[in-house]
């Protein structure tokens, strides 16, 4: 790829260091992108585990450092730029920078935005980010456009960049972790689908997780979009937001969905308001719905053995996002809950337990949670694992009830993630029927 042209825009010189702090996807792909741009680059990890083969060949060749273990200040010395994935909290970087000077801290998302001048439709919110993205997406293919889907949706925007390929729209999904250190993003359009309480384990507090939220709209101008839960309005017209604002609400019907519950029709429309800007048709958005699939770990049905639905809903990490998921269960549930709790009010969702749920088998983690708030309200175990915990709901279902994965917490008790969480579930399904 020629670099060229990348080099006017970089944020940071040829020849000069970069520090890159975590070696995930997104780490990876920003540490490839600076080496393309002749960029010195160190990479950190606290685990060495955490750095493919396929990255440490790729640095060997191209004399990036990899240091392992505990981060110190004096890994950060000489440095021009930091660049963060996301996910880790910016509150570890002060006493790491107090000796490096004024060094730029940025997430790879920012880092690659420098390069970017295609038009950009970002979508963020609490739940319902990646469904709305990847609709979003089929509609606008559907209609003829070339787009990149990506961002937290599992392509890091450095990798787009670094391919050289050319795109009509960028769709981004974008967590409160990639927005929390967005300085350049510009959205033609923009989304806000919903705010509740999550990532409070991240977060100093709530009012933080808000702030990045928003952070979406900073640079809109009159011209641009912004399309926003209703509930969200007034912040935004009091935080002075300056995009045409429009409330997310029922605009066209869209027949032959094969997705489960209200809120998945609520975030096809957001996905057709949001595209309508950039010239998508009621038809074509139609068509496009209903040939898509539902998205793995949200609300996937596994199987259905001896009349018993099994249900994978592990991307629910937060209690709304129970809420939601019980909600578009239509038969008796017998929910798997537990994991690393992430905060929220467990106890509002006592009385809807009432109402849906025979049983409750909670797992791992969080287990002082769980029962404090729902002991009294319904059939209440602990086990150890997922596998034990499955195994007691499978002895008491019967015909027409639905065996539920959401476990309303994070998995890194037990898991790498939640896709590792819910392709364990669907392996234990699988073994069963």
């Amino acid at each position: 790829m020629d670099t060229s042209m990348l080099r006017t825009l970089s944020p940071v010189a040829a020849g000069d260091r970069a520090v890159v702090v975590g070696a995930g996807a997104s780490g990876e792909a920003a540490a490839r992108l600076l080496a393309a741009l002749g960029v010195r680059v160190r990479l950190l990890d606290l685990k060495s585990e955490n750095v493919s083969p396929a990255f440490r060949a790729f640095a060997h060749d191209q004399e990036i450092e990899i240091l392992c273990g505990p981060h110190a200040p004096e890994q950060f010395q000489g440095a021009r730029l930091v660049v963060t994935s996301p996910g880790i909290p910016l509150r570890i970087f002060p006493p790491l920078l107090a000796q490096a000077g004024d060094i730029p801290l940025m997430g790879e998302m920012e880092l690659a935005l420098h390069f970017i001048t295609a038009p950009i439709l970002a979508i963020t919110g609490t739940s319902g980010k990646t469904t709305t993205a990847s609709l979003a997406a089929a509609m606008l293919e559907e209609a003829g456009k070339k787009v990149f889907l990506g961002g937290n949706i599992g392509t890091p925007l450095s990798r787009f960049v670094l391919s050289g390929e050319q795109a009509d729209v960028l769709v981004l999904e974008m967590s409160s972790f990639q927005l929390q250190t967005c300085t350049s993003l510009h959205p033609r359009v923009a989304v806000l689908l919903n705010l509740v309480e999550n990532h409070l384990d991240h977060h100093k507090d709530m009012a933080e997780y808000i702030e990045a939220k928003f952070r979406i709209f900073a640079l809109q101008t009159p011209e641009d979009d912004a399309f926003v839960a209703p509930e969200w309005l007034e912040e935004c017209q009091r935080r002075g937001v300056q995009a045409r604002l429009t409330a997310l609400e029922r605009v066209a019907a869209f027949p032959g969905l094969r997705l489960m519950g209200a809120h998945n029709a609520a975030n096809v429309e957001a996905a057709f308001q949001a595209c309508r800007v950039f010239g998508v048709s009621r038809e074509v958005a139609v068509k496009a719905a209903a040939g898509f699939a539902p998205i793995r770990h949200r609300l996937e049905v596994v199987a259905v053995h001896g009349g018993v639905t099994y249900i994978n809903d592990s991307k629910c990490t937060t209690v709304d996002a129970l809420r939601v998921a019980l909600m578009s269960c239509t038969g008796p549930v017998l929910l798997l809950a537990g994991g690393h709790f992430k905060g929220g009010d467990v106890a509002s969702v006592k009385n809807l337990l009432q109402e849906k749920v025979k049983a409750v088998a909670l797992y791992g983690g969080s287990r002082e949670v769980f029962e404090a708030a729902w002991a009294q309200s319904v059939p209440l175990t602990w086990d150890a694992d997922l596998p034990a915990a499955l195994a007691r709901l499978r002895g008491c279902a019967v015909a027409g009830d639905v065996v539920l994965l959401a476990p309303a917490t994070s998995s890194y008790d037990q898991y790498k993630n939640y896709e590792e969480r819910g392709d364990h579930f669907c392996r234990l399904v699988k073994e069963l029927v």
